[in-house]
Formats: structure tokens, C-alpha cells, sequence
């Protein structure tokens, strides 16, 4: 373009009011029946770690940390920016800790999820600076219904929260400053893990006040707008109540600690949404929250009550619509059902923590394969080794490269993911006109450490790339595959297997002919290849598996101690 050109072009723009800067480099958008998150022009699966509470407080941390992330496999980092030291005295800021991240975030090519430790985090307000913890009067505190003030600054509190919503909105406005053009930051997490403790609900006199109001006339409308799709519990306790259209929250819901709980997730939310908005006002990166999970059998109030948990989803999707996306924290059993919780149309997936074990590796390949998240972070990374034997820094490189591959087929129905251990040991897989059998690699009958108590668990990544030929991709699983004719024809049939391949045990009878004829086709394995995949999704062969390796054509299987990506090509026969 001529300079003459491009300086009318630029005066009329200045004119017209327009912006002369670069397009958002973060943004979610949906692909096929997933949404994804796109950086840089291109879609993006956060394969990262959350940093320990207190380790992004010290520079020099943050210098022998970050190579070590890089060096593990992660491409993103969630850190924590803290409240109390932004603005150690009111109205007095200080960035030094941020921009030291952005600048080893950059240096060591890691993408930054920031995580906002503000008014609450894990329920209390201990990163609230000492000039909001020392004055409760100006900030009053949550209370118990035995009127005990905890170290909870009350969600109720007008000064809380407009304090809390200026730190909030002078750091992003220095994130847009710092980061804008180079797009280090792809995501912000606004508070962490929200939650009432001891009681359900907040007993301040605020508190008190609102509880005996009417339920906001915006939550009444969405329960009838979508009645259909509500949450079974929250549905459950409307109906019981005859799905009033007006009253107070104990007349629309009942009264129990599960109605009080409902009654602080909305204020809760509410307080976040201004939050959010702030934060969109000045720099519009997708945002999220997090939440701590109401496990072990525990009550509102024995959990963190009224945070972003998935019975409660309504409530948060009602009251805070500028929040992208509620995520679950993972720290005790039942990984599938807490992510198929969190999993819905409504919702897209996201862990971004996760107790820290050799398993997240499997775990990560089911996340993105069954559920299309978006990302995926255990908690406490830097303790973890960075081996590169280690299990999940070999899961974190082999995600890396499967990401083109991941991305292109998130919510096709061609994408599934597998995770077994020993008492969940096998899932059948059903593709067009094919059926997967897919089991723990320890179901064979030669490896000796299928003995003990304890399994590695095992799981992996199913692509169906065309109609004969699959990727398979991950550790600890192996698979056959038949037409559908015949796996429900086999199915009654099924021998057991000795390492030989022959039948484990003789059965002692003749084979009967009133065995009725076998009709159909039959699925037979072409090729396998162990492959390497290019940043553009292309496949490069490493190795040819046959034989032994594919129990003489009977199966595709990676054993459960390295990560593998396979190709599999399959072909018919009568």
C-alpha cells in the first residue's frame, strides 16, 4: 500500500473512531458440537499446571520455575495474582509480580492463565490486603447463624465490593497495557473457589435482609425458560413448591440447607458478574470461576457451599452470563462422573486443577478425547519431576503433538477417550459399522504386575480418522476391532486367550455342528504403525507392528509404561 494510502486510511479510521490495534488473540468459538478455545488464530487445548499458592510470590521462583514447566510439556501456566500484594496500601499499586510472569512466560514460550486472588480464595479472604482484613467495619464479615464473624468478608458488603472491582479492574487495565500486542495472557479466572463454610449461607444482618426478599424476578423467568433443561435437584425443589412464579427463597424452594445454599450462590454469582463486567470493560479475555466439589457425602457448609458446583450451574449461568465457562477442582475419586457433571452443552469443559499424580497423564487423553476440553492442569506442578520418562511430562509431549489432530476432530462423534483401572477395566466403542472392544492393557494374560491390588490406570485417545483407519494414542490399553455383524456374533462366543494365542484351557468337548453358520463380513488389521504427528496434523511412520506386537493380527495395544501414538488401518474379509 502506498504511504499516501495508508495515511487517508488511518486519518479516516482516527475519524470514524475505529482502533487501530490488533484482533483479539483469545476467544472461544464453537466447532462441530464443541467449543474451543482459539489463540492466535488457531484452536488451542491448554496442556498446563497450576503453580502452588505461594510460589509465584518470589522472582527468583518464578526464574527456575517456568524452564522446568517447559521442560515437563506444559504450553500454559496457571498462576495466581494476589490481591494483597497489587495493592499493599489503598490506591497504591504494584505490578512487579505480574510482569515478572508475563516476561518467564514469554521467554520459555508458555501461555498464561491468571488466577484472581481477591476477596475469597478456598472460601476465605486471606489474600484481602491488611487494610480491608483490619477494618470490619467498613468490611464486615460473613457470619454463622450463631452470629460467629468468620475470616469470610461477607459477599453482602457494597465496600467489599467495590474495592474488590477496582484492584481487579486497575490489574487488567495493566494487563491490557503490557500484554495486549503480544498475547501472553489467554484466560483470567476471577476469584477461586468460592464458598460458604460452617453454614450454608452468609447470617450477617445484610445477609438476613436479603434472604427474606423476594427472589429476583431474572431467576423466576430463567426457571421457566428453561424449565426443561434445569438440573434434576434445583428442578426437584421448584416442583415441590408447586413452581411458584413470586416469594421469598424459602416459598419458591423450600426450607432446608440446600435452599439457603441456592439463596448465597445467587448473590455469590451476582457480586462475580460485576466483577466480570469490569474486567470486559477494559480487556475482553474469556473468563472463568472455579469450584471446590461437594464430595465425601459432606453438607452445604461442611463443603464450600453455593460455588460454581454443578447442581448449582443454573443459578451461576443465571446471575453471572458474562462468566465463560464454571470449572471443577478434582482432588478426591469418581474423575468421570465429576467431568461428565461438568461436561454439557451449557458448559464447556475445563480442570484447571487437579490433584497432582503419574495418572493425570491418562487422565488429560480422556479429558480431551471423551470431552472435548478446552485444557487440562494439575495443581502444584513445579513438584513435579521433569524426567522426560516421567508420566505425565510423556503424556504433556505426546498431547502436544496430537493437538492438531484433537482439535480437528472435537465434537465430530469421531473423537472418544478411554480410561480404565482395575475395577473399571473395559467399554465398548461403537463407530459407523464398527465396534471397538477396549480394555486395561493388564486384562492380557502375560504381563505378572496385573496381580496387584493396585493398576496404573490406563487410557487413551480413539480418532476415527476414515471409515477403516484410526489413531490410537495414549498408555495401558488394548483394543480389537470387528465389524458390528460380527461382534454380536462373537460376543456369546468369546475364548479366553492363553499368551500363546491358542485357548487357555481345553474345554474337553468337540465343537458341535449346530454351531450356526457365520454370516457377514469379518474385520481383519491391515497395518499397524507406531507414528509421529507433524504441527499440521501430517503422520510420519516410526515403526511397523506386527506379530507378537499385535497378538498376531488379534489386537492394537501400548503397554502401560510409555505413551504411544498408532495408526491403525483396517480391511474386510469373508
Amino acid at each position: 500500500m502506498k504511504p499516501f494510502t495508508t495515511l487517508l486510511l488511518t486519518c479516516i479510521l482516527i475519524v470514524l473512531n475505529v482502533p487501530l490495534c490488533k484482533a483479539q488473540h483469545t476467544e472461544l468459538k464453537p466447532h462441530e458440537a464443541a467449543m474451543q478455545l482459539w489463540v492466535e488464530g488457531k484452536p488451542f487445548l491448554m496442556i498446563g499446571g497450576e503453580l502452588g499458592n505461594s510460589s509465584a510470590t518470589c522472582p527468583e521462583d518464578i526464574e527456575r520455575i517456568f524452564p522446568k514447566l517447559k521442560r515437563i510439556g506444559l504450553n500454559t501456566v496457571l498462576v495466581p495474582a494476589y490481591w494483597e500484594l497489587t495493592e499493599p496500601e489503598e490506591n497504591k499499586w504494584d505490578f512487579a509480580l505480574t510482569d515478572k510472569v508475563l516476561a518467564e512466560a514469554r521467554k520459555n514460550g508458555l501461555k498464561v492463565v491468571f488466577l484472581w486472588f481477591g476477596a475469597w480464595k478456598n472460601s476465605m479472604s486471606c489474600y484481602a490486603p491488611s487494610w480491608v482484613k483490619q477494618d470490619y467495619k467498613r468490611f464486615p464479615r460473613a457470619r454463622t447463624q450463631a452470629g460467629k464473624p468468620l475470616e469470610i468478608v461477607s459477599a453482602f458488603s457494597s465496600n467489599l465490593l467495590e474495592a474488590d472491582r477496582k484492584a481487579f479492574g486497575q490489574w487488567m487495565k495493566h494487563l491490557k497495557e503490557t500484554d495486549q500486542d503480544q498475547g501472553t495472557v489467554i484466560m483470567v479466572q476471577v476469584e477461586n473457589e468460592i464458598g460458604m463454610l460452617e453454614d450454608a449461607r452468609d447470617y450477617s444482618n445484610e445477609a438476613n435482609r436479603a434472604f427474606r426478599q423476594d427472589v429476583p424476578q431474572q431467576l423466576v423467568e430463567f426457571l421457566q425458560q428453561h424449565q426443561k433443561a434445569l438440573h434434576p435437584s434445583l428442578l426437584q425443589k421448584w416442583e415441590a413448591q408447586g413452581c411458584p412464579q413470586q416469594g421469598d427463597w424459602q416459598e419458591m424452594f423450600g426450607k432446608d440447607l440446600y435452599t439457603d445454599e441456592i439463596f448465597m450462590a445467587w448473590h455469590y454469582a451476582s457480586y462475580v458478574e460485576q466483577m466480570a463486567q469490569t474486567a470486559r470493560s477494559i480487556y475482553n479475555l474469556p473468563l472463568y470461576v472455579n469450584a471446590a466439589m461437594n464430595s465425601r457425602g459432606r453438607k452445604p457448609g461442611e463443603y464450600p457451599s453455593a460455588g460454581p458446583l454443578a447442581h448449582l450451574m443454573d443459578i451461576w449461568h443465571c446471575a453471572a452470563p458474562s462468566i465463560d465457562l464454571l470449572a471443577p477442582d478434582l482432588y478426591d475419586s469418581g474423575f468421570k462422573d465429576w467431568v461428565k457433571q461438568y461436561h454439557c452443552p451449557t458448559n464447556p469443559l475445563f480442570i484447571p486443577e487437579i490433584k497432582l499424580e503419574d495418572n493425570d497423564g491418562v487422565r488429560a487423553f480422556y479429558a480431551f478425547g471423551e470431552h472435548d476440553a478446552l485444557g487440562f492442569s494439575p495443581f502444584s506442578i513445579e513438584d513435579y519431576t521433569d524426567s522426560a520418562q516421567a508420566p505425565l511430562a510423556q503424556s504433556y509431549h505426546t498431547l502436544q503433538q496430537l493437538t492438531p489432530l484433537i482439535t480437528r476432530y472435537q465434537g465430530s462423534g469421531k473423537m472418544r477417550g478411554l480410561l480404565f483401572d482395575r475395577q473399571d477395566k473395559e467399554k465398548v466403542l461403537n463407530f459407523e459399522k464398527l465396534t471397538l472392544t477396549c480394555r486395561h492393557y493388564f486384562t492380557l494374560p502375560w504381563d505378572a504386575r496385573a496381580k496387584q491390588d493396585n493398576w496404573p490406570e490406563g487410557g487413551g485417545i480413539v480418532i476415527q480418522t476414515n471409515e477403516k483407519e484410526f489413531i490410537v494414542a495414549g498408555r495401558g490399553i488394548v483394543i480389537e476391532f470387528a465389524t458390528d455383524s460380527e461382534a454380536r456374533q462373537q460376543q456369546a462366543a468369546r475364548t479366553a486367550l492363553g499368551e500363546d494365542g491358542f485357548a487357555a484351557a481345553g474345554s474337553g468337548k468337540e465343537s458341535s455342528d449346530k454351531t450356526p453358520n457365520f454370516r457377514g463380513t469379518r474385520c481383519g488389521l491391515e497395518s499397524v504403525e507406531q507414528v509421529k504427528v507433524g504441527p499440521d496434523g501430517t503422520l510420519t511412520p516410526i515403526r511397523r507392528l506386527n506379530g507378537d506386537q499385535t497378538h498376531q493380527g488379534r489386537h492394537v495395544r501400548i503397554e502401560v509404561d510409555s505413551f504411544k501414538i498408532l495408526r491403525v488401518r483396517l480391511y474386510e474379509y469373508k
